[in-house]
């Protein structure tokens, strides 16, 4: 059992992102959703009631250019304790304590060995394919906007 970020081994902090990003990224209603369907959920106790606040979020030319100051957002962070020890944390977009409070227990539960396969099952799974799915649905529109220019060669130009 870990106690928090900070005992996690490093292997595990690439597969923990990619779970927190997923659970962050989810909409509330699915998360309510997912959360009514674990089983056996533990006590809990808050160690950062939410808050709200603004951060600055960086942007890229074609994505891979010199970082610039895009702008600022409004972000809710919490952070909960089971009563099994783990610590959960969630930074979420908006101003959704609810949601925040959400994510971050499933995070906290996620951090478990015996939990972890449970919680991929009913949230993070689910929750990437939404995300793939929006991000084709986006994808399509775009490419039916798109335009295609190319250059013809004028037969007066041959010689």
């Amino acid at each position: 059992m870990s106690s928090g970020s900070h005992d996690q081994p490093q292997s595990d902090t690439g597969p923990r992102r990619r779970a927190m990003s997923a659970i962050a990224a989810a909409e509330r209603g699915f998360l309510e959703e997912a959360w009514d369907r674990i089983a056996a959920r533990p006590g809990w106790s808050w160690l950062r009631k939410p808050e709200a606040g603004l951060v600055m979020v960086h942007g890229r030319a074609g994505g891979g250019g010199a970082p610039f100051n895009l702008g600022e957002v409004t972000v809710t962070r919490c952070a909960v304790s089971l009563e099994t020890g783990e610590a959960g944390f969630a930074w979420i977009m908006g101003r959704d304590a609810e949601k925040a409070r959400l994510a971050a227990l499933i995070d906290a539960l996620w951090q478990r060995d015996d939990r972890r396969a449970e919680i991929e099952e009913i949230v993070v799974a689910p929750a990437l394919a939404a995300r793939a799915a929006e991000d084709k649905a986006t994808a399509d529109r775009t490419a039916a906007t798109k335009v295609d220019f190319f250059t013809m060669v004028r037969g007066e130009d041959e010689e």
